[in-house]
């Protein structure tokens, strides 16, 4: 089994995150994410990477294959802080380096936000790698069919969803076979100039959205080919119910909640 793992590839495993019923599981690791932001104190900082990290060894898969599927962002999220971390001149000067002032504002801003945001995206990573794209699909049209009432197509929402849920490994998986290639006839994507590398960025642009339509064309003859209808009448192969183990769940996440909230 290779060590990597796309984003937002799913891996099959039977943790107690896997077990869970995607209806509970999407919408606590929503609210779970959200709450994220809400992150303001260091304590509140340290209890949301307690619960991220119990999350992440909850998930069955190795922590590295985890944090390596969302390599990429949490990198740019770096990059981002480490922009904080300079151009933030609030509070006391902790140190000047020539003409460079790290101040306290600068590195609490550098901090917070970076992990604000990177633990939303681990928390989405682990969601994304015990659920399988169809059950998120029919976990969020559960949770929506009470807007089929109001002439909201559901189905087909929850469908298109699907879809790019599972699209985002293939093209992922695209990016890379197009950047090694290019790399191979002498591309510089990996090396060169900051505009250098913005050129060869733009040339695996054509081809992967080339590949997308390519998908998109094949996948819809597919489903013409097999006289596809959505709509209410459709049955799951899968009926989806909840099991004492999910209300465990919710509420370890509303403990975790009221204690995010005391801590503020």
């Amino acid at each position: 089994m290779s060590a990597r793992i796309g984003m937002g590839s799913y891996v099959p495993g039977d943790s107690p995150l896997h077990r869970l019923d995607p209806r509970c599981k999407a919408l606590v690791m929503l609210v779970l994410m959200v709450s994220s932001m809400l992150v303001g104190t260091p304590a509140q900082l340290a209890l949301a990477a307690a619960l991220t990290a119990c999350l992440v060894l909850a998930c069955g898969v190795r922590p590295g294959r985890v944090l390596s599927s969302v390599g990429g962002i949490l990198v740019f999220l770096l990059v981002v802080g480490l922009f904080n971390l300079l151009f933030v001149q609030t509070g006391d000067v902790v140190a000047t380096l020539g003409p460079v002032r790290l101040t306290t504002g600068g590195v609490w801003a550098a901090v917070l936000y970076s992990c604000r945001f990177g633990l939303l995206v681990v928390m989405g990573a682990t969601l994304m790698v015990t659920t399988t794209p169809t059950a998120l699909a029919d976990a969020f049209e559960s949770l929506l069919s009470p807007l089929s009432h109001l002439g909201l197509p559901v189905h087909e929402v929850a469908m298109v969803m699907s879809l790019a849920l599972r699209f985002v490994p293939t093209l992922s998986d695209e990016a890379a076979d197009i950047r090694q290639a290019q790399a191979a006839r002498g591309g510089t994507l990996e090396t060169g100039r900051p505009m250098e590398r913005a050129r060869a960025a733009m040339a695996l642009m054509v081809p992967l959205l080339a590949g997308a339509i390519r998908h998109a064309n094949g996948l819809s003859r597919a489903l013409d080919a097999r006289c596809y209808e959505g709509g209410a009448a459709r049955t799951h192969y899968h009926e989806l119910r909840l099991h004492p183990r999910d209300g465990a769940f919710a509420a370890l996440a509303a403990g975790y909640l009221a204690i995010l909230l005391f801590l503020g």
